[in-house]
């Protein structure tokens, strides 16, 4: 079943899940022997991240955080750890997820890294106008074209 993972350092990369067991999978993955909360910020995909993540001090996942922003149309709070993104059945089960949901998981991490590194040499002035800017091209890379 296909999936993406999104490491904190906004790696991406295509991942394929047992379908006899996608959930254990998805703890190996995210590194958790057991909470795995589930977000659903688009209604074809679902991300799993590690239950505790921001309690035992895994790194901010941004990669991650901007594509759920972008998808729910607002800043979220901050997602830590590393990711798995799938598709979700019309019963909320887990499904593979489709090319364009993938292909957007990959466009808003190359975005990030893009972005992170122009801060690198221009800041932005401040943790908003970061947040402000990042969700705005995360928003820019999933709308589709206007014909």
């Amino acid at each position: 079943m296909r999936a993406l993972r999104i490491d904190p350092d906004a790696t991406v990369t295509d991942i394929n899940l047992p379908e006899s067991d996608a959930q254990s999978a998805i703890r190996d993955h995210v590194g958790s022997p057991d909470a795995v909360d589930q977000g659903v910020y688009h209604r074809r995909a679902v991300l799993h991240l590690h239950g505790s993540g921001r309690v035992i001090g895994l790194d901010a996942n941004l990669a991650a955080w901007a594509l759920a922003s972008a998808w729910r149309g607002t800043p979220l709070y901050p997602l830590h750890g590393t990711v798995v993104v799938t598709g979700r059945g019309q019963d909320g089960g887990v499904n593979p997820l489709d090319d364009e949901l993938a292909q957007h998981g990959h466009t808003v991490a190359q975005t990030v890294r893009d972005t992170l590194a122009t801060w690198r040499i221009r800041p932005p002035a401040s943790n908003h106008a970061a947040v402000d800017e990042l969700l705005a091209y995360a928003t820019r890379d999933i709308t589709p074209p206007r014909t």
